[in-house]
């Protein structure tokens, strides 16, 4: 069901305070996790790009087709590889893992920024440009610090957490347009 641009805001506020709540809970559970890749940690590895899906898919059916549904169908396509390849990823150990979560940080972030871009007459979408931006820039640090000595899950809890943040001050931007 396709909303106009009047309701999509509303919808779309609704769909950010989800995907901050989920960002946040996520985010505390990884870092008390983080330590290794155990079934917890390696679960949730898989289970935010799900959730991306599923966020991305229900955006996609509030906005109808428009100029952001290339970008979305992209996140959609990228995101579930990127459930696939953690699954596999997480049996090889954290550099891995963080190799493959960079990889999809800066896909997804470039495909966020687009939307953001094509949806700025909403207002609202600075927030989403901002952290599409940051996300393809800590992608590229995920996968650096992948072949470190230190490479940890940690990192990962405080870019959903940041991520988490950007949703919520755009929903509340959304809010008062």
């Amino acid at each position: 069901m396709s909303l106009g641009t009047a309701n999509l805001a509303p919808a779309l506020r609704t769909l950010y305070l989800v995907r901050f709540g989920f960002a946040l809970v996520w985010a505390v559970l990884l870092f008390l996790t983080a330590t290794e890749i155990g079934p917890v940690s390696g679960t949730l590895l898989v289970l935010y790009p799900l959730f991306d899906v599923a966020a991305v898919v229900a955006d996609s059916r509030r906005s109808g087709a428009g100029r952001a549904s290339a970008a979305l169908y992209a996140n959609i396509a990228v995101s579930t590889l990127a459930a696939a390849g953690l699954a596999f990823a997480a049996t090889s150990g954290i550099p891995s893992a963080l190799r493959v979560w960079g990889a999809w940080a800066i896909v997804s972030g470039l495909a966020q920024l687009a939307v953001g871009l094509v949806r700025r007459s909403l207002g609202g979408q600075w927030p989403m440009i901002v952290s599409g931006a940051i996300s393809t820039l800590a992608g590229t640090s995920f996968i650096v610090q992948a072949g470190g000595a230190d490479a940890t899950l940690r990192n990962l809890a405080g870019y959903a957490a940041i991520g988490g943040v950007f949703f919520l001050v755009s929903a509340l931007r959304l809010g008062r347009a």
